[in-house]
């Protein structure tokens, strides 16, 4: 997509842009305006079980606002469904159908994309020089992105191409009995096929692999190469609202109240097997499922946050698991999560932001909480700035805006080496 025109650029940020922090690279600052001044966070004093209060002010180790992004060119635009990290680009979603890229650091709007047919946007995944979207009619759609291109982001593909169509459509046994869709009747659909809206997406990059969930309760499997749907797995009894990939194993969570590890078989050709069920609570939906994508000497570490306002993180020792804490960290629904580094970012209905730091034992220390979006936070993306030595964080709400901030690294307000989040331990881990 060509570049907007700077006039266009400039009514895309709602808000002047604040000065970066001392830290960040001088190349960086030079593209804010001065004329905006933020407020900062600091570290709470609060247990860490307890649900976030808004982080006091009177801190050296400041969280800071640095700006706050409204699309203007599209009046009927609606809430902020999803972000990713695409390079130098910060991409996002609203309800409508169109994906925004912002260009850092200045974070102007460098180009519009979108399929232009129906369907919102609900899930973005950036690899390999592409990027997958995922939408309420049911496809992905792959971009390809090229700096040499006049078109930036150029349409490559919609999961499932015509060639996996072409491939199966005259096969008897590649057809399932789909079951009703929101008011419409059920029928006989390719397996292939999304019966429902896609809400989630994952990429497994060391794999090969893309992840899709879904509303219709299964999670298909694509690989990178060719495009091709791998495999549907009938995942879970209600609607997949988010899922994570990490070193041959997914992670799906739900609305039935579970959270499930599947692994993919051996050399990458057979089918995915359930290993285990991490948590099972009645009456809770799992909104957002996050792995640490890093190993230490505990094994690697996935997270959950749920509707209870609750986030629980699990050790993995091979094929097993060990609930490492059970923290209640919001007061309402948590609704987004992601893991930078040590840090662990929540995004909830009750309009804040989460700030936790992982510890060596495997609980979540509170850092603080972040208050300034107008309704609840719904996406959420982080990532290390080495030169800043902190973090880059970038939110997304129900009330149309994204919002970033910057997080110093090391920031562990009033925790204690060694505390953890273990007051509210259940015995929730299933294996098979």
């Amino acid at each position: 997509m060509a570049t907007m025109p700077p006039d266009q650029q400039r009514a895309a940020v709602s808000e002047p842009l604040p000065p970066w922090p001392a830290s960040l690279p001088s190349s960086a600052s030079s593209s804010f305006s001065a004329s905006a001044s933020f407020p900062s966070f600091s570290a709470s004093s609060s247990p860490a079980d307890a649900a976030p209060t808004p982080v006091r002010a009177d801190s050296s180790a400041a969280c800071k606002a640095l700006a706050v992004l409204r699309d203007a060119h599209r009046p009927g635009a609606g809430s902020v469904s999803c972000l990713s990290l695409c390079g130098e680009f910060l991409l996002s979603a609203s309800t409508g159908s169109d994906i925004v890229a912002w260009q850092q650091p200045d974070l102007r709007l460098f180009a519009r994309f979108g399929h232009g047919g129906e369907g919102a946007v609900k899930a973005l995944a950036a690899a390999g020089g592409r990027v997958f979207s995922a939408h309420q009619d049911g496809r992905v759609r792959v971009w390809r992105v090229s700096r040499s291109s006049e078109n930036a982001f150029k349409l490559v593909a919609a999961l499932p191409t015509t060639r996996d169509y072409l491939g199966r459509v005259f096969r008897q046994a590649s057809y399932v009995q789909a079951g009703p869709r929101r008011g419409r009747r059920g029928g006989r659909r390719l397996w292939i096929e999304h019966a429902d809206s896609i809400s989630c997406l994952a990429v497994a990059a060391q794999d090969g692999v893309v992840y899709s969930g879904s509303w219709d309760r299964t999670l298909k499997v694509w690989r990178m190469s060719d495009l091709r749907c791998l495999e549907s797995v009938r995942a879970h009894d209600d609607a997949i609202n988010a899922v994570a990939a990490d070193c041959g194993v997914v992670y799906s969570a739900s609305a039935d109240g579970r959270v499930k590890a599947w692994e993919r078989g051996k050399a990458g050709a057979g089918a995915h097997t359930l290993l285990a069920v991490l948590v099972a609570r009645h009456g809770v939906s799992w909104n957002a499922v996050a792995a640490s994508g890093d190993a230490g000497a505990t094994g690697r570490r996935v997270y959950a946050a749920g509707s209870d306002g609750h986030v629980l993180g699990w050790d993995r020792h091979g094929a097993r698991w060990s609930l490492a804490c059970d923290v209640k960290a919001h007061a309402m629904a948590v609704l987004c999560m992601c893991v930078a580094g040590d840090l662990v970012c929540t995004g909830s209905a009750d309009k804040t932001i989460g700030l936790w730091r992982r510890q060596p034992c495997g609980g979540l220390a509170k850092v603080g909480a972040v208050g300034g979006h107008e309704g609840p936070v719904k996406c959420i993306q982080a990532s290390l700035c080495r030169a800043s030595n902190g973090y880059m964080l970038y939110t997304g709400g129900l009330d149309k805006s994204i919002r970033v901030w910057w997080v110093p690294n090391g920031a562990n307000g009033d925790e204690r080496p060694g505390e953890t989040d273990a007051k509210d331990h259940r015995p929730c881990v299933f294996l098979r």
